[in-house]
């Protein structure tokens, strides 16, 4: 499977959903509306939308009925991603090759943009054409995976950490919830949304977690997890922390046999992910 296709495929479906829920850049008021777009177009590889589809696909489920999850969670993330980047927080200049919101609209907006993304993620989920039931757990799914148990706990313990206090545990448990809890409800909201059993979800969303730890090793080896110390490869050295994400990925791939060959996509999405540094 050429896994760079099937992203740039999964990658245009979703942007055709994002395209027609986001404010137009002249719909006042316009630069609130503007910042919203500013990081979603151009994206970046879009791996979590592609593995809500995915994930979907794997269950036997229908992928257009996955959409709006896949594209609710890229609004979560790229939310995220505007925060994170904030001066209070990690005080990044550029994002995606261009300035960062902040940078380009002020810090207010980019707080306001950011706010206003996650409520986005939200209308867009509920609102669907779904099953009231599957939309409301899709919601549910999304909103533990985005809140202070994960993304945001996550986040905010990463700011805190001390050099001193970057354990093993420490930092799997950061990477964890900022990184993982997004991969796992992504790779189960997909399919929960799409119509698939209990079961099937719970293997997915274990599948998305390992995922998303081995996924932010791979983002340390390409930093070289020299400033933060929230890194494993600072932790681990660089050998080590590849190994690491390599059995990351190998329990990653067991989740997915009872899925047989519907579950390629999700496969070659998990090594790509896994192995972005090698």
């Amino acid at each position: 499977m050429d896994v760079e296709a099937y992203l740039g495929a999964c990658a245009g479906r979703v942007e055709g959903v994002l395209e027609k829920v986001l404010p137009g850049v002249d719909e006042a008021p316009r630069d609130l509306h503007r910042a919203m777009r500013h990081l979603v177009f151009p994206g970046g590889k879009r791996i979590r939308p592609a593995l809500a589809i995915a994930g979907a696909e794997a269950a036997g489920c229908p992928s257009e009925a996955a959409l709006p999850m896949a594209a609710a969670v890229e609004l979560v993330h790229t939310y995220s991603l505007i925060h994170d980047d904030l001066p209070c927080m990690d005080d990044d200049a550029e994002r995606r090759g261009r300035p960062t919101v902040h940078v380009v609209y002020g810090e207010a907006v980019a707080v306001l943009a950011g706010d206003a993304l996650l409520a986005l993620a939200f209308e867009l989920l509920a609102g669907g054409d779904g099953a009231p039931e599957r939309r409301m757990a899709a919601v549910g799914e999304l909103a533990r995976a985005a809140g202070s148990r994960n993304l945001v706990g996550g986040q905010a313990d990463d700011l805190s950490l001390a050099e001193s206090e970057a354990t093993e545990a420490a930092v799997s448990s950061i990477h964890r919830r900022k990184t993982a809890a997004l991969m796992a409800a992504a790779s189960a909201g997909g399919a929960l949304l799409a119509g698939a059993d209990g079961d099937d979800v719970a293997c997915l969303r274990s599948f998305g977690e390992k995922v998303g730890l081995a996924f932010q090793i791979a983002d340390d080896l390409l930093d070289d997890g020299r400033d933060e110390p929230a890194s494993m490869v600072r932790l681990l050295g660089r050998e080590e922390a590849a190994r690491r994400s390599e059995s990351l990925l190998a329990a990653a791939v067991a989740e997915l046999a009872r899925f047989g060959g519907r579950a390629a996509p999700l496969r070659e999405l998990a090594r790509f992910a896994a192995r972005r540094a090698r």
